[in-house]
């Protein structure tokens, strides 16, 4: 990344604004983005806190994670003034997570004016998919 950006989500990534709530409990990182392809990887922190019975962390925290990748691979592409609200989003669990790092990649599958398609997978330490998701976000002015 070159140069300095603008907008909601470089301000929080770059410390001129704080960071979401939910993207700091998940213990959401930037890994790299990519605003040419609309591609994104980030890594959240899965703690013991979110476990379910079974030990496995719950899957409405997996979501949290694939929507806090998915909705950042959009919002890394938008300029100031604009913002990408999920307006639907579709979650299929693949295999139990467990708590530590986890991997999000996520991506623009394409953005017209007000529409967006995203689609993302979250990754546990060894690699293996454990969860894959699909979004449509609206795109909205915020100024």
């Amino acid at each position: 990344m070159t140069g300095e950006r603008t907008g909601h989500f470089w301000d929080a990534v770059e410390g001129r604004t704080p960071m979401p709530a939910a993207a700091a409990t998940l213990g959401w990182s930037l890994v790299r983005a990519d605003t040419e392809r609309g591609e994104i990887e980030v890594s959240f922190e899965a703690t013991e806190e979110f476990l379910n019975p079974a030990g496995a962390v719950q899957g409405g925290f997996l979501t949290a994670m694939l929507d806090d990748t998915m909705g950042p691979a959009l919002a890394a592409t938008l300029g100031p003034g604009r913002f990408g609200a999920t307006i639907e989003l579709k979650v299929s669990f693949l295999r139990p997570a467990r708590p530590g790092r986890l991997v999000g990649r996520g991506r623009v599958v394409h953005s017209g004016g007000t529409i967006a398609f995203l689609a993302g997978e979250l990754l546990d330490d060894t690699g293996q998919v454990v969860a894959v998701g699909s979004a449509t976000a609206r795109i909205v002015r915020t100024d």
